[in-house]
């Protein structure tokens, strides 16, 4: 899994039209209408944080976890700016490890696509559930399959910040992506590159590797509505509840 070097410095600048404040607000409208309390919530792959700190103002209970260090960086310096008491740890998704259980645990803007293997979603799904209370929601997105074929293909994307964009098609759904970033400092121009690849991931696919650590999907909504995903969704949300007690198992491997 690449660091994103890069990537970290300009995250935010590239992910303006993630709608943060909306989507903050959509996940707790999310779990309020499906009776649940948000209680202790992971933000996996939390990224620079922005998402977590959003939830941490609104009162809840939350902790980030990403595998990049200069994620975390640019995470912890915003959340100490701004005087929030946030706990963020270096962890791979498929291998998180923690200190107990947690309610609700929520990953957004395609951090499951950056899983190229379909063996590292079905442990991350595992390992989430591992540690889920019963009745337990997790709540997710993923960038769909018509995404990668339609939007993303071998398309390039310029934007006003000065970065490229560029995808190249692979197989199994996966889509190779080339950033280049562009600093002028004194009138010259410095270039920074950053590489990854993310992966689709079928509904089906999804489904079965949810059942399998022990989740039931309660629901797959279009992005930020509560209705069925579209033939042409870009972005689909799942809530899955904990149906299948792992407790047991938790206290025995930490035992």
């Amino acid at each position: 899994m690449p660091s994103y070097l890069s990537f970290a410095r300009f995250y935010d600048g590239l992910m303006q039209d993630a709608c943060y404040e909306k989507r903050c607000d959509y996940i707790l409208k999310l779990a309020e209408s499906f009776g649940h309390d948000m209680g202790i919530t992971l933000d996996l792959a939390c990224g620079t944080g922005t998402l977590t700190r959003l939830l941490k103002k609104r009162g809840v209970d939350v902790f980030g976890i990403d595998y990049s260090m200069e994620m975390l960086s640019e995470a912890m310096q915003s959340a100490s700016e701004e005087g929030l008491d946030i706990l963020f740890l270096r962890q791979k998704m498929q291998s998180i490890d923690l200190y107990g259980t947690i309610n609700t645990c929520v990953c957004t803007l395609d951090s499951i696509n950056h899983l190229t293997k379909i063996e590292d979603v079905a442990k991350t799904f595992d390992r989430v559930g591992l540690f889920m209370d019963d009745d337990g929601l997790f709540i997710f997105d993923v960038n769909t399959v018509y995404k990668h074929k339609n939007v993303l293909a071998d398309n390039t994307f310029v934007y006003e910040n000065d970065s490229v964009w560029q995808n190249t098609p692979e197989d199994d759904n996966k889509v190779k992506i080339d950033l280049d970033f562009f600093e002028e400092e004194n009138g010259v121009y410095y270039r920074s590159s950053e590489s990854f690849s993310e992966r689709a991931y079928t509904d089906d696919e999804i489904r079965k590797m949810l059942k399998d650590a022990g989740f039931e999907v309660e629901a797959v909504y279009g992005d930020l509505t509560l209705e069925s995903p579209k033939a042409d969704e870009q972005r689909a949300i799942y809530v899955a509840r904990m149906k299948k007690s792992r407790n047991k198992e938790f206290n025995e491997s930490k035992g």
